[in-house]
């Protein structure tokens, strides 16, 4: 009878241990934020003024989490910043997407030469 009752005290322990890892979920490698969202607005040509507020809002948020901004953020609010004529911003935040994203270098090297040939 003692037996019995250390193995269900062992299971009833086991399944404990069990649904506890269950609850801790792991986090999600990226907080998005909105940038899906600014960039179905980009292409539905809403102002680029909004959303740059807006992914620089994003941006605000995700440092003080200290999070990293996931792979693109960086890359559109440059490509924003070019079409509103802030070359420097633009810049700046190419070279950011490029230092997080190494795996990026060939395209935003072609970016920033495109627009240094625009202006």
């Amino acid at each position: 009878m003692k037996k019995n009752h250390r193995t269900r005290l062992l299971l009833c322990a086991s399944a404990a241990v069990l649904l506890a890892g269950c609850a801790s979920a792991p986090q999600p490698l990226y907080q998005w934020e909105s940038y899906q969202t600014q960039v179905y607005d980009y292409f539905k040509g809403e102002s680029k003024e909004k959303q740059i507020e807006a992914l620089e809002r994003d941006l605000e948020k995700m440092r003080a989490k200290n999070h990293v901004a996931p792979p693109g953020v960086q890359a559109h609010l440059g490509l924003l910043y070019a079409e509103v004529g802030n070359d420097g911003k633009a810049a700046e935040h190419l070279a950011a997407e490029k230092a997080l994203y190494p795996e990026s270098a060939a395209y935003i090297d072609f970016l920033l030469k495109k627009y240094a040939k625009a202006n």
